[in-house]
């Protein structure tokens, strides 16, 4: 049905009857025709069909839905109304021609209108008020719920593609958001904050306002729609169970049930995993969070447990934060004591008194420290031998250590006694052998078999550790015990330590060696006192006396020594300029016996220093040279004047301190050229050096010698503090050698100045970039003529220099004979000429 009507309904007819078909842009004859039109624009052309003969009218039939017609005289295809896309996306339509009877004469024709979506349609959540619930300590990011709108415009374009978000969020009581939201899937999920401050003790319900705008988020045009979103916080399942305590060796059928955990997520993968990687893990989860021990424990082998429990999802990420799960194993008594060591060895001294702690026995207790479990009790089950009491010794219950009971005991009684002691904790015992050795006490001294062992004679140049001397004491005490062990000393007499006594550990003989090189200028003689005594205490009431003491003389001899100089090394820094004959050090020897010193020099391969032989003092020879030698060494010689072969040497180094003394020249390692012809931009490198030490860095300015010729020629530019390019001005130059006037100067103080004539050479190159001489070659084989008569000249020439050997050689027969130098130059002429 037409939706026009009155005046407008004229208007239509009016044009359509009246207007030509040039007056309408887009016309044509009746053919297959597609159109595509937004929806909602009102009436409008569409196109004009034009009319060809026999027709005279048009008909168009088809889905109009009251909406799209033709005009029949002028084939105008209009519409009078709005079409929707939502309403129907495509009208499917056929015209035909008709004659003057109505008749068919052409078509019918397909035309087509698709009619194209506009935003229109604002997107629409499927409810209007959404509620969730989410788990404390949630994953971040993990969904707990949704939000889902729909927009009625079509899906294949912008205007339905729709963006979630996040408007406001009641309370908002951190910086953060506590959610996030999916801006495509609408999912929301627990932010990072979330994750970590959701705690439905503090809070534990939230409204979210979210939003959904169409055309993909852009604002041009867009429309949005909001729904509030409910969501209640709830109390973490995922928890750790409180430490879990397990005795050990239970009797119990394995495995055995010891906690449980409860993952926030439904349908997750339970698993374990430890800490510190064990060789194996007596626990296992089941897929409900049970945690098994799957074998009795060993508190003694491991006393306690620590592992995680996790969740995973099927893609094996993790979907809660891991448990740490600790586990006790609680201690039974399953251990009996044990003796520290097999025998348990004690010495005892013969006046150790009544009530003595003499020793410990020690045992231990593999069950928990501190527990009844591993206390031990002691008590002693036997003694043997058994004299002269039974009861010799005790033993405290509770700690093992072991005393006298009875006045002291006595050697030659029983040197040894076995003790057998029972050892106890709650369940079980053990017995454990104790060795008690009677040791002698230290009640007899040491006595020299001589007093006095009058003198002895060495020369004061005997080596150290020389023995010079043996002595002997005896002691009455048990042998090789500390008792009768003798330390023998030089008590008197010694007071550099000249002496030392070692002791033969077997016979307690006494060996007195030299212990410091002899002086018979600083001590000729020693008046020594040596006593003996023993590494262990004398008992009360038993002393050393005079029976521990010896005495001797050392009378120390002369012998003639070389001078000893008052330093062994000398070493002395001066400047390399000094003039000749300046005082460079004195150095000084003084003889043991007085004599008379010289001094002289070895070593001094340059002559640099000459030495005064009276006083030592030694001074520059010649000029010093830091560049030919910057550390010189020379030995110093002091000799006696009356013995000459008695010397000695001092060391006598000296350092050269530089001065700039040296011009700047230049490195030349390679020669310098340019390629015939130039082209303009060449530039050779060139290198300073200077023979003088740079103490801080070498530093060289470069420049050409104040010469015309040069700088029209040549112009130097800096590379760095050594190096510079050489650069030609222009392109004009010969193929020659030219020499260019180069200045360098140094940084010295003061400052030296090298001038260098460079040889730079400018010459055709080769294809590798290096000079060469062309050598013309004649490229055709010389003549017969030519051949035969070089051949004949070459073999001339060697004629007559046979010739003229040949008659050298007679006519020295004839001559008187001359030395055999002479004769054997006179052949090795012959044979350079031959």
């Amino acid at each position: 049905m037409f939706k026009l009507c009155g005046l407008q309904f004229l208007l239509v007819i009016h044009l359509a009857i009246c207007q030509n078909v040039g007056d309408l842009h887009v016309s044509g004859p009746l053919k297959d025709m597609d159109f595509s039109i937004p929806e909602g624009e009102g009436m409008r052309f569409i196109y004009q069909f034009t009319l060809e003969p026999p027709a005279v009218s048009f008909r168009l039939t088809g889905e109009k839905d009251g909406i799209i017609d033709i005009v029949p005289k002028t084939g105008i295809l209009y519409l009078n109304g709005s079409l929707d896309w939502e309403t129907k996306a495509v009208h499917r339509l056929q015209v035909e021609g008709l004659d003057e009877k109505g008749e068919v004469v052409k078509g019918p024709y397909a035309v087509t209108i698709n009619v194209q979506d506009v935003n229109d349609n604002p997107p629409e959540f499927d409810q209007e008020k959404y509620t969730g619930v989410v788990r404390q300590n949630s994953r971040p990011g993990k969904p707990f719920m949704q939000v889902h709108a729909t927009d009625r415009d079509d899906p294949a374009t912008p205007h339905a593609k729709l963006t979630y978000s996040i408007l406001h969020h009641f309370p908002n009581p951190y910086s953060e958001m506590l959610f996030q939201i999916d801006n495509a899937t609408g999912e929301i999920s627990p932010s990072k904050a979330g994750s970590y401050y959701l705690d439905p003790a503090k809070q534990d319900t939230f409204t979210l306002v979210v939003t959904v705008k169409d055309m993909a988020g852009m604002t041009t045009n867009a429309f949005t729609s909001s729904a509030d979103v409910i969501i209640t916080v709830k109390e973490s399942l995922w928890k750790a169970p409180p430490i879990i305590h397990i005795q050990e060796n239970s009797t119990q059928v394995h495995p055995v049930t010891i906690a449980q955990v409860y993952s926030n997520e439904p349908d997750v993968i339970y698993d374990l995993f430890e800490k510190e990687k064990l060789p194996r893990l007596p626990f296992s989860i089941d897929q409900k969070g049970v945690i098994y021990v799957t074998e009795p424990l060993d508190r003694e082998e491991d006393d306690s447990y620590t592992f995680f429990a996790v969740t995973k999802d099927n893609k094996g990420e993790l979907v809660d934060k891991p448990l740490q799960i600790q586990v006790i194993v609680e201690d039974i008594n399953d251990n009996p004591p044990v003796c520290q060591e097999a025998i348990t060895v004690i010495e005892v001294q013969e006046n150790e008194g009544e009530g003595s702690n003499i020793g410990t026995l020690i045992a231990t207790d593999m069950d928990k420290k501190d527990t009844l479990n591993s206390r031990l009790q002691f008590k002693i089950e036997s003694q043997d031998p058994a004299v002269p009491s039974s009861h010799l010794f005790r033993i405290q219950q509770d700690t093992g250590i072991l005393q006298l009971t009875t006045h002291s005991l006595n050697k030659r009684i029983a040197p040894n006694y076995s003790l057998k002691v029972l050892v106890t904790d709650s369940v079980f015992q053990t017995i454990c052998d104790v060795q008690i050795h009677v040791i002698d006490i230290n009640d007899q001294i040491p006595i020299f078999e001589k007093s006095d062992y009058h003198n002895v004679t060495v020369a004061e140049s005997v080596p150290v550790g020389t023995v010079i001397l043996e002595i002997q004491a005896t002691d009455g005490d048990e042998p090789f015990t500390g008792s009768s062990h003798i330390i023998y000393q030089v008590k008197e007499g010694d007071p550099s330590n000249s002496f030392i006594i070692e002791t033969d550990s077997e016979t307690n003989r006494g060996f007195v060696k030299i212990n410091k090189a002899l002086d018979f200028e600083a001590h000729p003689v020693y008046d020594l006192v040596i006593n003996a005594t023993n590494p262990e205490p004398l008992v009360p009431g038993v002393q050393y006396n005079s029976s521990s003491l010896a005495l001797f003389k050392v009378f120390v001899t002369d012998v003639d020594e070389p001078p000893v100089f008052h330093a062994t090394v000398y070493k002395e820094t001066v400047s390399e300029d000094i003039p000749v004959n300046t005082l460079v050090m004195t150095v000084e020897a003084s003889d043991p016996e007085g004599d008379t010193v010289r001094y002289s020099l070895e070593g001094d391969v340059r002559k640099w220093l000459r030495i005064d032989s009276t006083t030592g003092q030694i001074y520059t020879a010649s000029a010093l040279d830091r560049e030919q030698q910057e550390i010189y060494m020379v030995d110093v010689v002091a000799s006696e004047l009356n013995n000459a072969a008695q010397k000695s040497k001092a060391a006598l180094t000296l350092h050269l301190s530089d001065v700039n003394d040296n011009a700047p020249q230049l490195v030349m390692d390679h020669p310098t050229f340019f390629c015939h012809p130039l082209r303009g931009g060449e530039r050779a490198l060139i290198q300073a050096t200077d023979a003088d030490e740079q103490w801080y860095y070498s530093k060289f300015t470069f420049s050409l010698a104040d010469d015309m010729d040069a700088k029209r020629r040549w112009e130097i530019s800096k590379v760095n503090a050594t190096h510079a390019y050489l650069s030609p001005k222009h392109t004009n130059f010969e193929e020659k050698l030219y020499y260019v006037p180069v200045i360098i100067n140094d940084n010295g103080k003061p400052p030296l100045e090298g001038k260098v004539n460079l040889k730079v050479t400018i010459c055709r190159c080769s294809s590798e970039k290096s000079c060469f001489i062309e050598i013309d070659r004649e490229h055709s084989w010389p003549t017969p003529g030519q051949a035969f008569g070089t051949l004949f000249g070459v073999l001339l020439i060697i004629g007559l220099i046979v010739g003229c050997a040949f008659f050298h050689m007679k006519n020295k027969e004839k001559n008187e004979p001359k030395s055999a130098q002479k004769d054997a130059k006179d052949k090795s002429e012959l044979n350079r000429l031959a």
